[in-house]
């Protein structure tokens, strides 16, 4: 009783603090991400006036179950359709931000005196950017359809699958100080065999089921129904060694190409909502200003060269893909910063 206790309290402080601070940033006209974050740090150890929450496992638990929501939401507006259209753009625009950025933080690192291993995941960081952050700031500031937003969306979900990649890489090379040959194969043959299920499932298996069942589905067992479908992917995902994230994006995108795609979005969107909250307060959790004070010089350099540098090299990719000036500019500087996935 008393970790239930904990876990009601805990929720009921988080959103009550998020409630004022959204409201503050939405009579001003800001992201209402900002007060999520700034919720985050009111709650925390660092705020002494004001009650701290009891148990950060059960925040990051439900912050991961945010991550879900999140990406679900986010697949459930992209759908294959969509991706195949920005495509070619949005490949050349990660592949040339991701190398760009890699090489700026290489070189950043190794002028402020870092190790070479160290100023190499510090490129790795840097290359990629929140599909989070830029998916709420987009919707908080009522640009979803926008031209520059499927694009945008494109380049999120090609970092995401590279970072895939990286991470087996950077990982390896920490350990062993060298590239396992084998492990990237394997990681490899796991991503195209989750990718073939993806479009085995999204083209054929899904959209055939809900079709056949449409006249079953009411509002309650269709939205239990889309959320076996994501949890089913997202454990799918884990099971053969991926994020919990990239399976969610796919179980969106697949249900977005069915008959029922619209109303799904619109059943999902309070667990959303709700979840999501719980994702960017924790976020607001991990802030320490003393922390800011003692790396200052640091934190400054990076945080201007992540910001100029993925401006430049997005609006630059996407310029060179045959994209119009203004959708460039508005898709790159809705990136500049870096993700999930870089923690």
């Amino acid at each position: 009783m008393g970790h239930l206790a904990t876990l009601i309290s805990d929720l009921a402080l988080l959103l009550v603090v998020a409630g004022i601070t959204t409201l503050l940033c939405k009579k001003i006209n800001q992201p209402l991400v900002i007060g999520y974050i700034l919720a985050g740090f009111l709650i925390g150890p660092v705020v002494s006036f004001v009650p701290t929450v009891g148990d950060m496992n059960n925040i990051n638990l439900w912050a991961e179950i945010g991550v879900i929501f999140l990406m679900f939401s986010l697949g459930l507006e992209f759908n294959l359709h969509k991706l195949a259209e920005v495509g070619t753009t949005a490949i050349v625009s990660a592949l040339i931000q991701i190398a760009g950025m890699m090489a700026l933080g290489y070189g950043i690192g190794l002028v402020l005196g870092w190790s070479v291993m160290n100023s190499v995941f510090l490129g790795g960081m840097l290359s990629m950017s929140s599909t989070m952050i830029t998916i709420k700031a987009i919707e908080d500031m009522g640009l979803k359809d926008q031209p520059f937003t499927g694009l945008t969306i494109g380049i999120l979900v090609i970092e995401d699958i590279v970072a895939i990649f990286l991470m087996v890489v950077l990982s390896t090379i920490s350990v062993s100080q060298g590239i396992s040959g084998m492990e990237l194969v394997s990681t490899i043959g796991k991503l195209m065999l989750y990718l073939i299920l993806w479009l085995v499932f999204g083209i054929y298996l899904i959209p055939s089921f809900l079709q056949k069942t449409q006249n079953l589905m009411t509002d309650e067992t269709l939205l239990v129904t889309s959320l076996g479908i994501c949890f089913g992917m997202v454990w799918l995902a884990d099971a053969i060694g991926f994020s919990s994230a990239l399976g969610a994006f796919m179980a969106g995108s697949i249900l977005a190409g069915t008959v029922h795609g619209e109303k799904i979005e619109h059943l999902v969107n309070p667990c959303k909502d709700l979840f999501g909250a719980v994702f960017f307060v924790s976020v607001g959790l991990m802030v320490v200003p003393s922390m800011l004070i003692e790396y200052l010089v640091p934190i400054v350099i990076l945080t201007v060269a992540t910001i100029i540098g993925k401006a430049l090299l997005l609006a630059g990719g996407m310029l060179a893909s045959g994209e119009n000036l203004r959708t460039s500019l508005y898709g790159a500087m809705s990136q500049t910063q870096i993700g999930e996935f870089s923690f």
